[in-house]
């Protein structure tokens, strides 16, 4: 269950970590201040927003410390307006302590309160047509047509045997750039993004990490990966800067703004 943006006494009442991307799942205690810290992050990343006078974005946090593979984020959705003015979040999130997943709506502040590691948001804000654009994939059959269930957080960005929450996200974009072709399938999505050069990032991971992930993560698995590749601890998945990477190769007016807590 999520936590409403009501009262602070109120989200603890109700906290639980049933979900997951981008951080651990550890069973910690609510802490207020931190709750507090993830609702400022939130709002001000709605004035952002509300002063780039957009109607979508692709929204990362910074979940987990992943300074050792050089990422500053782990995880993205996309973010819109609803005919409220609300800002929603799309996105896909594991269930703790299986390799499941599924879809989720949520507000700016619930994207932000699953304890990061850093109160740190990237904002990417696509040119206004490549906006119009998302936003019909995302009311469109494609979300669930490109989500995958069977979840790996170190999925390979060219195999569909698994699928993180990034990656998910980057076959929606596939669908919603692709002029030349109609993408319903994720073997079509990864196809595009191969001819358009998508370059995934390489994780060094040795042999000793992989088992020890594979043996007591359901949600890391290696077997979808090249054999070569993974023999010599060269992981290949999809992350936010490599997305943040292609979107700025594929949109000259593409709009990027960092919002830190404090």
């Amino acid at each position: 269950m999520r936590c409403c943006l009501i009262t602070i006494g109120l989200c603890a009442a109700f906290w639980t970590q049933t979900t997951f991307a981008g951080q651990t799942c550890e069973e910690k205690p609510v802490n207020p201040q931190r709750i507090m810290q993830g609702f400022e992050l939130a709002r001000k990343v709605k004035q952002q927003l509300d002063d780039a006078k957009a109607e979508l974005a692709i929204i990362a946090r910074a979940g987990q410390d992943l300074t050792k593979y050089h990422l500053h984020y782990s995880h993205l959705g996309i973010v819109r307006r609803d005919e409220d003015g609300r800002w929603i979040v799309m996105h896909e999130l594991n269930q703790c302590g299986t390799a499941n997943s599924d879809l989720f709506n949520e507000g700016l502040a619930n994207f932000f309160m699953d304890d990061p590691y850093r109160f740190a948001s990237l904002l990417l804000i696509p040119a206004a047509d490549l906006q119009t654009k998302i936003l019909k994939t995302l009311n469109s059959p494609s979300p669930r047509q490109l989500h995958e269930a069977h979840y790996n957080m170190v999925s390979y960005p060219y195999s569909t045997r698994y699928q993180n929450s990034n990656q998910w996200a980057l076959e929606i974009l596939a669908a919603a750039l692709a002029n030349d072709v109609v993408i319903q399938q994720r073997e079509q999505a990864q196809a595009w993004l191969a001819m358009m050069a998508y370059q995934p990032s390489t994780l060094e991971i040795s042999m000793l990490s992989r088992l020890g992930g594979r043996m007591f993560r359901a949600n890391i698995a290696f077997d979808d990966h090249p054999m070569g590749k993974r023999m010599a601890g060269k992981i290949d998945t999809v992350t936010v800067e490599s997305i943040d990477h292609f979107l700025q190769q594929r949109d000259a007016q593409l709009r990027r703004i960092t919002v830190t807590y404090p």
